[in-house]
Formats: C-alpha cells, sequence, structure tokens
C-alpha cells in the first residue's frame, strides 16, 4: 500500500542529491577556470609592464 509513496520518495531524493552534485561539480570546474584565466591575465599584464620598464 504505502510502497509506491515511498518508491517515488526515495527516487525524488535521490535525483535530488544527483542534480546538486553534478552542480557542485560543474560550479567548481567553473570558478578553477576563472582563477586561472585571472592569473594569466595577471601575467601578461605583469609581463608588459616589465618590458616596458626595462625599456624606459
Amino acid at each position: 500500500m504505502m510502497l509506491w509513496p515511498a518508491v517515488t520518495l526515495l527516487g525524488f531524493l535521490v535525483l535530488t542529491a544527483l542534480v546538486i552534485a553534478m552542480g557542485t561539480q560543474s560550479t567548481a570546474r567553473y570558478e578553477k577556470e576563472q582563477r586561472a584565466a585571472t592569473r594569466a591575465a595577471k601575467a601578461r599584464h605583469a609581463g608588459s609592464e616589465s618590458v616596458g620598464a626595462v625599456r624606459a
């Protein structure tokens, strides 16, 4: 009698956990890429300043 509501609830909880896990991984990957891009931009900027300072 209570089997299908229990299965439905369990399925809902499993799918919710899956969505949360996928979102967490995606967000972590995005933040890692953003940090790498920011570091690369800062390195390019710092590199161009040091070259300009040597030429001056």
